[in-house]
């Protein structure tokens, strides 16, 4: 049974994955769009760069005031968590029912 829920992670990572691409690509043509001096700071790439991720993950991208921006980056935020909660939680699930 712990092997199953472990895959069951496995599969929410995925399902995460997939909404934090599609989610953090639409918020970064935002980004391009109507703040710009933002996405210079992350980099070059700034779809992986820990900078950008960084800013994602704890939602300082509400101090800029955008409610297209929050209503973009906030799902990309909560799939992000989403995936590296359940990517945690089936490698502990693995550990202990190996």
């Amino acid at each position: 049974m712990g092997m199953f829920l472990a895959l069951i992670a496995v599969a929410v990572a995925i399902s995460g994955t997939l909404a934090f691409a599609l989610f953090w690509a639409m918020t970064l043509v935002h980004l391009r769009d109507r703040h710009p001096a933002v996405l210079q700071g992350f980099g070059t790439i700034p779809f992986i760069a820990p900078g950008a991720l960084n800013w994602l993950l704890l939602g300082r991208y509400r101090a800029l005031l955008d409610r297209a921006l929050n209503g973009l980056a906030t799902p990309a935020r909560l799939a992000l968590w989403c995936t590296l909660g359940a990517l945690v939680m089936a490698a502990a699930l693995w550990l202990i029912y190996r």
